[in-house]
């Protein structure tokens, strides 16, 4: 059974596909440590922001992220979060990432999940690594 969030002024439900690349399509994750360091900083960001990361995964030049949030953030404000803190650590971070300007592109893809539950959805995240 999937669980409600409570708040003391809300009951919610609110699931988010996210889909986001680096600039230039840059394969960034080809490097094990840059993937690795990208998730422990989407987590504790998860963390801070109360948002539940279900599932997580980096193909080489972009990123599937599926999140439960509270109703006190848009998906931009959640992008502009992640999106923002990464880009700033990661470069500060990885030599080899320091020469760009930014990390990401400013584009994204969000769709909300509704009530698909979260395993399935966990599991096409998931999936999405292993495929071509």
């Amino acid at each position: 059974m999937e669980e409600y969030r409570r708040t003391k002024t809300t009951v919610s439900f609110i699931n988010y596909h996210f889909v986001f690349c680096p600039r230039y399509r840059r394969k960034i994750f080809l490097d094990a440590k840059v993937e690795q360091r990208f998730k422990e900083m989407v987590h504790e960001i998860g963390e801070s922001l109360k948002i539940q990361i279900i599932a997580l995964e980096c193909d080489k030049d972009h990123v599937h992220m599926f999140l439960n949030a509270l109703p006190t953030f848009s998906p931009a404000d959640i992008m502009a979060k992640i999106k923002g803190i990464t880009s700033k650590q990661l470069r500060e971070e990885f030599p080899h990432l320091r020469h760009l300007p930014s990390l990401w592109t400013r584009s994204y893809f969000v769709s909300t999940a509704g009530n698909v539950s979260s395993q399935t959805i966990k599991k096409y995240v998931e999936q999405q690594k292993t495929r071509g």
